[in-house]
């Protein structure tokens, strides 16, 4: 294996020609100073992040999906659509952190200087996500199922990074930033982009022609009433 435990820390070998794949996935799936570390065998410090934009989607009735063409078919879908994502994440230049079933968890301001845009990319790449959902079947081989859907919620805020476990390292984010972006997914509608207050004020300054407009306060768990926004007005 590439990956290796170096009193007690993850590391990989230094790279050969027959490495070269574990390499590039390496620098895939970490910021690159996180990588060099990993390879390099030194220890991965958390990190304090002053603002990102966080962005989380889900799947629409992912449970029913489930039931109705079990899992290879599933596999298949969210493959499809994590292709199509992975592109707009390029596009954008957002970073992907992970994908946990049918939930998608990318962020910006994180790997690199992006400060001046950082919530303008996160809401086109949603937007576009969206659009690139509602153009992925459901099941190839049954076209009446329809299309994907997704609800999408994002904030800003800041953050803690760390890579955590040594035989299989995981780049994390930790903060109470990452639990408003999940609810502001959760409590979003299918086919809509939802915000926080904090993204939209930012949004305003660093993209004042997306248009967004007030939800109103909506009960958060673990926050009480919060503001939110809708951001592209296409909620159902």
């Amino acid at each position: 294996s590439a990956l290796t435990s170096f009193q007690g820390k993850p590391t990989i070998q230094q790279v050969d020609p027959t490495q070269s794949n574990a390499s590039n996935l390496l620098y895939k799936l970490f910021p690159r100073h996180v990588a060099d570390a990993l390879r390099e065998g030194r220890k991965v410090e958390p990190e304090h992040h002053d603002c990102v934009t966080i962005f989380f989607s889900d799947v629409v009735g992912f449970t029913q999906i489930s039931r109705q063409v079990g899992p290879r078919k599933v596999a298949n879908m969210l493959y499809r659509l994590y292709c199509k994502f992975d592109e707009l994440s390029i596009q954008h230049d957002v970073f992907n952190i992970e994908t946990i079933g049918d939930a998608y968890l990318a962020v910006t301001n994180l790997v690199k200087d992006q400060n001046n845009d950082h919530v303008k990319r996160i809401a086109e790449f949603a937007r576009d996500a969206v659009i690139a959902a509602k153009n992925t079947m459901i099941d190839e081989d049954q076209p009446s199922l329809g299309y994907v859907q997704i609800r999408v919620g994002f904030n800003s805020g800041p953050v803690i990074s760390d890579v955590l476990g040594t035989q299989q390292p995981k780049y994390s984010l930790f903060g109470d930033s990452m639990n408003v972006a999940s609810r502001m997914e959760s409590l979003s509608l299918p086919g809509s982009v939802q915000c926080s207050e904090a993204s939209a004020h930012l949004l305003k300054e660093q993209a004042p022609a997306i248009p967004q407009r007030p939800r109103g306060a909506i009960r958060v768990k673990g926050r009480g009433e919060m503001n939110t926004f809708w951001v592209f007005g296409d909620e159902q």
